[in-house]
Order: C-alpha cells, then structure tokens, then sequence
C-alpha cells in the first residue's frame, strides 16, 4: 500500500481523467492477451484489432459474454470452455458455483482484490477476522480470506453453520470484524445474546452475497457493529464496495465497468439503471465485456470520502430473473426443475420476500384442472423438491386453476430494498 491512512493506495485518488487514461492504455494489451490464451476468446474476438480499441466507445461495439456462455462453454469444453489464460499447474483451487459455473483461483497475490474493500471497511493489518463466507466449493470464502492474508489480517475461516461452535469461537478469539452474508451476522449476534456471550469485540463487519437493508444496517449500527458492503462475483472478484462516507459504491482500481441496456452492449448515460458489464485486466481469467446479469446506475460525481473512482448506486436487481436469496442465486430454470417434477403443477412462481430481516421465499404453484389446493402431501412433497434443486428451504403455495397471471414471469422479487 502508498496510500495515506485514509485510503488503500494512491490509486484511489488519482485524477479520473489519469484513470481514464491508465485504464484505456491497458485495453488494447489485455484484449490482445485474451484472444492470444484463452481459446474462446479468439473465437469470440475473431476479427478484432487489440490496438484498436484505445476506448469506451470501440470497447462498446466488442460482443458481450454472458453467464450462460459461461454455462455453455464450460459444458462444451471443461473445465473452463476455453475462457482461462493460465495452464492447469498455475491454478491452485477450483471452485463450482450455482449455473453450474466453474471458476479458479491462481497463486497471484490478492487474486479476488478483496484487501481494497476490506481497507475501506477499516480493516487493519494484525486484527483477526471472523470469516462466515462459505469455504466449501463456491469461492467466497477465499475471496475473502485472501483479501484479508494480503491486507495482514488474522482469519478465522469460520464458514456457514455451526451457529453455537462459531459465537463460543468469537469469545475465545476476540476477533475486532466479521466477513460474511448480511443476515449471518445478526444469527450470532442474537445467538450470542441469546446464551450471554460477549461478541462485543466485533466492531466492524463487511458483507457481500446478499442486499444489506437499510433497516439490518441501522440495527447493526445500535448494536456497536458498523457494517459496509461489498458487490462482487464468483468470476469477477470485487467489483465495487463502500466506505464509511455512505456515497455509493466505489468502482474497483482495476476494472473497466460499463452500464448497458439489459440485452443489449449498448451502454447508457450515468443515471440510467442497465445491466453492469465488467472488462477486468486480470491476466489469468481475461474476461472481456462480460455481463453480469445484475442491474446498477452510475452515480455522478466523486465519493465524500475522496475516493475518486466512479460509483455504483448498488445492486438494485437482475436484469434477468435470476435472483440472490440468502446469499445463494436462484435460477428461473430451477423453478422449471421444480415444475418438471410434479405434473399437478401448471405454472409457478417464487415470490421472495422479507420476515423481519431474513429472505422468505415462497413457491405459489397453479394446480391442474381437478388437483386438490388442499393437498397437504403435494404441498410437502414441492417442498422438498424445492429445497432439492435451489438448496434453500422455502414455503409452498398450492393455488387454483387461473391464480397466476400468464405473463412469464418465474421469480418475483417482493423484497423492499429502500
């Protein structure tokens, strides 16, 4: 780190024209890179002159690469669908996230870039941090736990679960953050309560994979906790993430972001809501244009806290239907699944909603002509098939013929997000 107490590195406050600069001298050579070790991109990129794409509008008019291209590719030609730049023996973990996608981690220092975000968070080198992001499979976890190693942090690689083992945990190891889901926290800290365990060493948290209301702040902010957000990706890394000035979330120093018109790559003005697109100059996985699915504005304008980086307004959705709950991301083709399943079900929908501050999610299924909406064993029976193909427990809703209205929706997001 360069940077004053204040901030991670000097990168942080540069003038945004450098910026602009910096980033776009790097274009041309990470676009050459990808089409000349990564399979896919050559293939995607067949035709496309690295060195002439020196900016935002020639970036704009390069294809963009989806989730499902992911998925596709990956199933085509494993285990990466020719996306990687790095031989096998460069990769140290493997990882499968929900899609199914898979995804790596190289030996290179701060793989995921998640020390920035901790930093804004007030994380410090020589504290210990109690890591509640999941270390089996998905690679949140070690996005985290990385960060942290790379920043000079203590981690306890806590995981998810084993609520009571992990607040006798925080007793014995006093650690001053937590590093997990939004709603996780709020678990311990109440078990904690609940059991007369001092937790008050927790002062500061981070938190991704999943929205932190505004409600679930407030109340972490009374209990003595300030909590700060991060937006990332299993693929991307940390893309943005908050400091302690609540102005929005602040673009990652290494990443090129763009706000397009959902299903399209045509990018739209600061203000607009669109689908974030990321060009990452990561080496390894050089993913270039790709779509994450989920919606944001850029924000006019520097952060109060002298960061001068653009800024997300934050997650405000998907621009598919695709939706988090829990921390774990729900696909329109697992409800099908669930649907396939049970031939009494016509159509259904999952509506996700709020019970104080944890993610409900329900299963409204339309029954066929003559099925019975009373039927307790269907209903149970869903239930199971639900938690089966999501991994998340839900509630189900057996409804009469014509309840649902006939507008293609799968997933309703009910959730306030303030």
């Amino acid at each position: 780190m360069t940077g004053g107490k204040d901030h991670f590195d000097a990168l942080e406050t540069r003038d945004p024209a450098a910026r602009e600069a910096a980033l776009m001298a790097a274009l041309p050579g990470q676009i050459a890179h990808a089409k000349a070790k990564a399979p896919a991109f050559a293939e995607i990129l067949k035709g496309v002159d690295p060195q002439a794409v020196t900016g935002r509008a020639a970036l704009a008019e390069l294809p963009v690469t989806t989730k499902a291209d992911l998925v596709a590719r990956q199933a085509a030609a494993p285990p990466f669908g020719g996306l990687a730049a790095v031989e096998p023996g460069g990769l140290q973990r493997l990882f499968s996230s929900p899609g199914p996608i898979y995804e790596f981690e190289t030996g290179r220092a701060d793989y995921w870039r998640g020390a920035r975000a901790l930093y804004a968070a007030g994380f410090r080198a020589g504290e210990v941090v109690h890591n509640c992001f999941s270390y089996h499979l998905t690679p949140g976890g070690w996005m985290l736990d990385s960060g942290l190693r790379a920043l000079g942090c203590v981690v306890v690689p806590a995981g998810v679960g084993n609520t009571e083992a992990q607040v006798q945990a925080i007793a014995q190891f006093r650690p001053a953050g937590y590093t997990g889901t939004p709603d996780f926290l709020k678990v311990l800290l109440d078990a904690a309560a609940d059991h007369g365990i001092d937790c008050a060493s927790i002062t500061k948290a981070l938190v991704s994979g999943g929205a932190l209301y505004p409600s679930l702040r407030q109340e972490y902010r009374d209990r003595g906790v300030a909590v700060l957000q991060s937006y990332a990706t299993a693929d991307l890394g940390v893309i943005a993430y908050e400091s302690a000035a609540d102005g929005g979330m602040i673009l990652d120093e290494h990443l090129i972001v763009e706000i397009v018109r959902p299903g399209t790559g045509d990018p739209l003005p600061a203000g607009e809501v669109g689908e974030v697109v990321v060009t990452t100059l990561n080496p390894d996985y050089p993913l270039i244009r790709f779509a994450t699915g989920d919606l944001s504005a850029l924000l006019a304008g520097p952060s109060p806290c002298g960061r001068t980086n653009a800024r997300l307004k934050g997650w405000l959705g998907r621009a598919d239907q695709t939706t988090k709950i829990k921390g774990m991301f729900v696909h329109p083709g697992q409800v099908a699944q669930v649907v396939k399943r049970h031939p009494e079900v016509v159509r259904a929908r999952l509506v996700v909603t709020r019970a104080g501050e944890a993610d409900v999610m329900t299963l409204r299924c339309e029954l066929a002509e003559g099925a019975d909406v009373g039927d307790a064993a269907l209903g149970e029976a869903i239930a199971e098939t639900l938690q089966a193909v999501c991994k998340l427990k839900g509630e189900v809703a057996l409804e009469a013929p014509g309840a649902l209205p006939n507008d293609g929706k799968v997933i309703e997001d009910a959730r306030d997000y303030g």
